[in-house]
């Protein structure tokens, strides 16, 4: 299997897995909490996991902060759950691209109805 398959392939289930994880395992997430992508080395050693969180300020300082408390237990989780022969160091990071589309969409929304 060539190296770019194999990174996709680890890839795909990091994003579906480190979801699963956050969904059913870490306790404290406030808001909407969603995977938006991951970028995994090309040695899978490393990966970048891009995240979201849907909701008020307030909601997303408690996620973010229980997601950085909570690294070590993912990534325990995610060697359980994948078998690779290293499991990668997961380096989560916030995306607000979601939020940003969703502000994007209400202003047109808005100027369509003549309302800006």
């Amino acid at each position: 299997m060539s190296s770019n398959l194999r990174n996709e392939r680890v890839r795909k289930e990091l994003m579906r897995e480190i979801s699963d994880i956050l969904r059913k395992e870490i306790r404290g997430l406030a808001g909407v909490v969603s995977i938006t992508d991951v970028e995994v080395s090309h040695d899978n050693s490393f990966a970048k996991v891009f995240y979201s969180v849907f909701g008020s300020e307030e909601q997303k300082k408690k996620s973010i902060d229980t997601i950085n408390a909570s690294v070590s237990k993912i990534r325990y989780e995610v060697g359980r759950r994948i078998r690779l022969r290293l499991t990668p160091e997961l380096r989560f990071i916030p995306d607000d691209s979601i939020e940003r589309g969703s502000r994007v969409t209400e202003i047109l929304n808005k100027i369509s109805r003549g309302e800006v």
